[in-house]
């Protein structure tokens, strides 16, 4: 099964990331979203799966750029409604595996449930 995997071609853990997913042998497919972009459906989704809290990057160079108005009172609505407006606030790199499985950033378990290793 292939994994659709969301994050920056210039992100150097994204770099990781496709390296080894491409030694372990799982087929994926990239989507860079800074230029593809990201839909409130696909944050939804991801949200209800892992959580809003944990797609936010609040430690990003964008989150840092943002007014204090957004950066106050965030729910998940406005969570959503801004990281669909800026991608880069997304932790990644986000990895969907089928209809179930959603990934939030690279770790040894995330990394192990990917390649099928024990």
């Amino acid at each position: 099964m292939g994994v659709d995997f969301y994050g920056l071609k210039t992100c150097d853990t994204c770099r990781k990331v496709r390296k080894h997913l491409d030694d372990a042998g799982v087929k994926y497919e990239f989507h860079d979203v800074r230029d593809d972009g990201v839909t409130k459906a696909q944050l939804t989704r991801w949200a209800k799966r892992a959580g809003w809290e944990a797609l936010l990057n609040r430690s990003s160079t964008t989150w840092r750029g943002l007014s204090d108005a957004d950066k106050t009172g965030i729910t998940e609505a406005k969570a959503i409604a801004l990281m669909a407006a800026h991608p880069t606030l997304m932790k990644r790199p986000i990895i969907e595996r089928g209809d179930t499985d959603v990934f939030v950033g690279w770790s040894k378990d995330v990394e192990t449930a990917l390649s099928g290793k024990r």
